[in-house]
């Protein structure tokens, strides 16, 4: 069965790193949590960094390294920031409902863009077979934070998976740095695959809850 609870060993690492990262961000807002810094402020700093980086990528033709690694850490840092606004809204008791309405949202535009971007260098490279997957991995991305959305307001868990926000962005990343080595294609094949495999994977948890007529209660945003 395509479930996470069919692969122990696979839980436990993304669970030891999710539990690491969300630990260490907590510790990294302490001190920003007694300020007047707002978690809805740096959503907004981070999804305009991820547009920024969007932005540059479609110039990859004048300087390769520079654009793409330019590109790569500035996605890095606003996928960060768009990260750490949850753990500050926790720290400082600053969670609203828009405020997670409003990460959810630009999470998907950052995103979006990014692979946008992608899928414009390589309709100009002439590999069309890689913007039609670029495509589909905006749709499947798209799709993974949708299945869990769904699942979650029907009482259930929609968490399973190894292609959440903090994997694709890994992915992304990885492509960006390694794309003047041919590289970024080949992440994006990787990216396309994963979402789509958890998509199927949390679509098949939603049915196997729901014909055991159990609900597992809501995990993390």
């Amino acid at each position: 069965m395509l479930e996470m609870n069919a692969t122990p060993r696979l839980r436990r690492v993304k669970q030891g790193y999710t539990d690491g990262f969300r630990s260490l961000a907590s510790r990294s807002v302490s001190g920003l949590a007694r300020t007047r810094v707002t978690p809805n402020v740096l959503t907004t700093a981070g999804v305009s960094l991820c547009l920024a980086a969007a932005v540059l990528v479609p110039f990859e033709n004048r300087s390769p390294w520079l654009v793409y690694w330019l590109a790569a850490g500035i996605f890095v840092i606003g996928s960060l920031l768009d990260i750490l606004d949850g753990a500050l809204a926790r720290a400082g008791g600053k969670s609203t409902p828009f405020g997670a309405f409003l990460d959810s949202t630009t999470d998907r535009v950052g995103e979006g863009a990014m692979l946008a971007a992608i899928a414009l260098v390589f309709a100009r490279q002439g590999r069309e077979w890689a913007v039609v997957l670029a495509v589909a991995g905006v749709a499947g991305s798209f799709l993974v934070s949708y299945t869990r959305a769904k699942a979650e307001a029907l009482g259930l868990r929609g968490d399973v998976g190894f292609g959440s926000r903090a994997e694709r962005v890994v992915m992304i990343t990885a492509g960006l740095v390694f794309a003047p080595w041919g590289g970024l294609p080949w992440a994006i094949v990787v990216l396309c695959a994963t979402a789509w495999l958890t998509v199927v994977q949390r679509i098949l948890h939603v049915r196997t809850q729901l014909s055991s007529g159990g609900s597992s209660g809501i995990d993390q945003r």
